[in-house]
């Protein structure tokens, strides 16, 4: 039998694997290829660090309706933006704000969305649809979404919820899909769709 030191001296393998009441203890017991076991290392969980401490403190002192608020001050800003460009005023010759459009002559899938928010906002529902279709056709969605979430964080409102499977997601960004290749297409009536 191999002798183990301790502290208190020399002692069997079989005394160093037994508790103070003389009970088999597991930790102490060899593995069952005979070799010592060395302790692993633990390591402590990864501290974060001062922005994320920082975000952390913001969000517990915040109110519960700071969130939905500054979301509805992104949405007003766009909306603002909308209004005081007048996307739909521009002049012939001037290059397109798309990145895409711009580089690849070819409609995006966003083409024409902030040029059908402004037709939205100015209660001209046709135009709006053909610039993008899709875009009205999800808004109403949207902005319900946005207000039974908001009403529920902000002041504890308890909407009925819209239940949005995967697959109904999967079939609407198929039909976006397919809407952004049709709209690209050089034959009529998909020329209909240019923006």
């Amino acid at each position: 039998m191999i002798d183990v030191t301790s502290v208190d001296g020399p002692q069997s393998r079989a005394a160093a694997a037994t508790d103070a009441a003389g009970q088999p203890s597991a930790a102490g017991a060899p593995p069952p290829d005979g070799w010592p076991v060395e302790a692993t290392p633990v390591h402590p969980a990864p501290q974060p660090d001062r922005l994320t401490r920082f975000v952390l403190r913001l969000q517990q002192r915040s109110p519960r309706w700071a969130v939905p608020l500054a979301a509805l001050g992104c949405v007003g800003a766009g909306i603002g933006y909308t209004l005081m460009i007048d996307p739909t005023r521009s002049t012939p010759d001037a290059a397109p704000t798309c990145l895409l459009k711009l580089t690849s002559g070819l409609d995006c899938p966003g083409c024409g969305g902030t040029r059908a928010l402004w037709y939205l906002l100015h209660a001209d529902l046709p135009a709006a649809a053909r610039h993008h279709l899709l875009l009205v056709f999800a808004l109403p969605f949207l902005a319900y979404l946005f207000v039974a979430w908001a009403g529920r964080q902000a002041f504890g409102w308890r909407l009925p919820e819209l239940r949005i499977s995967n697959k109904l997601i999967g079939v609407f960004l198929g039909a976006w899909l397919a809407f952004s290749v049709a709209r690209n297409l050089p034959w009529a009536p998909f020329t209909t769709l240019y923006v």
